[in-house]
């Protein structure tokens, strides 16, 4: 969509050999040369969605609140409301003074029972070989191999006292799940917790879905054909997925649907109210380039050509935005051949204006 310099169009539009008519008019063209032909289109009737419009609620798809998952004082915040975070970046430290010294208390037992482990296994080896040698009793044997199975319970029990205590030195740092944006913060530094306490919530933009509600009267085109669109900052985001909840809501009987949008949708943001087109079924419609319109104030118009190729400007209706394509309700007609490139239209129609 083109927006011209307002004396340019002033200057077009006055040009005695241009005459404007009424939406799908007729246009007298200048007697001149065409010169080198414009880049132009020709517009015939193509089949797009047709939607019915509802109103909807942007969300994120993965929000959560950390919590504590040991107990300790803050001793460090590293992110604040608003800040971006990382997957797995460390937002805040709890004081771990009791944490580290569990974990070397699982370290020492684990060094002991590894000690007991090898002590017992080279007892059993020698106890074996005096057994087949027939030098010792079988009961003495059997307690050989009895001391080696307990030193080896103990040898994996340890491991896993190491494994329980390096998990809750692990908890004295929270970590983002994901990478998001903090929502709040819900303590402050200095402050001590319990396991349970709430500490921060954060939601990701990475993966964003809009909360709306189906009509029931276009409740079953919506079910079958599964596609819906989102309207926000000029643009149509088409949802990758829409679920629509079994049962209708009272007393409106509507049915309520969330639409999964694609991933890295950065023009929205989880709060903000957009616009929600259900298709419901397909339609004949003109599709023209959005780079072909020509717009000042609150004109909007297109440069068609003529059989000849003589561009002359014209008054539309403009419809929806559908990628780089605008709907044209009214003042142009299938089989018509419409200017690319406004501007160098433009220069034509002036240039043919200023000749004598």
């Amino acid at each position: 969509m083109r927006l011209l310099r307002p004396a340019f169009v002033a200057a077009v539009l006055s040009a005695p050999a241009l005459t404007l008519a009424g939406c799908g008019g007729k246009h007298s063209a200048p007697q001149r040369p065409a010169g080198p032909p414009l880049a132009a289109v020709l517009v015939g009737p193509r089949r797009i969605p047709l939607e019915r419009f509802v109103d909807g609620t942007v969300e994120a798809v993965n929000q959560a609140t950390l919590s504590a998952q040991t107990g300790g004082r803050v001793v460090a915040i590293y992110y604040h409301v608003g800040d971006v975070v990382a997957a797995g970046a460390v937002i805040m430290r709890l004081q771990g003074t009791e944490q580290r010294a569990g974990l070397d208390a699982a370290r020492a037992a684990l060094s002991e029972a590894r000690a007991r482990d090898a002590e017992a296994a080279a007892n059993y080896r020698r106890i074996a070989d005096m057994f087949r040698r027939r030098v010792v009793s079988k009961a003495q044997f059997d307690r050989a191999t009895a001391d080696r199975a307990a030193a080896a319970g103990h040898l994996q029990a340890a491991l896993a006292g190491v494994a329980a205590a390096r998990e809750g030195v692990g908890y004295t740092e929270i970590r983002a799940p994901y990478a998001g944006v903090i929502g709040k913060r819900l303590v402050d530094v200095g402050e001590t917790v319990q396991p349970g306490t709430p500490l921060m919530t954060g939601l990701s933009l990475q993966q964003l879905r809009v909360d709306t509600h189906v009509p029931q009267s276009v409740v079953m085109q919506v079910s079958r054909l599964k596609q819906a669109a989102v309207y926000a900052q000029g643009r149509r985001i088409a949802a990758d997925k829409i679920t629509i909840f079994p049962e209708a809501a009272t007393p409106s009987s509507t049915f309520r649907a969330r639409l999964y949008l694609p991933a890295g949708a950065l023009d929205l943001a989880p709060g903000m109210y957009v616009k929600v087109g259900l298709v419901i079924g397909t339609a004949q419609r003109l599709l023209v380039p959005a780079g072909a319109l020509v717009v000042h104030s609150e004109v909007t118009a297109l440069y068609v050509l003529d059989s000849r190729g003589w561009p002359s400007l014209r008054y539309v209706r403009p419809g929806r935005r559908l990628g780089d394509e605008i709907e044209i309700l009214a003042g142009l007609v299938p089989g018509e051949r419409v200017a690319l490139d406004p501007i160098a239209a433009a220069a034509r129609v002036a240039d043919a204006g200023t000749r004598p």
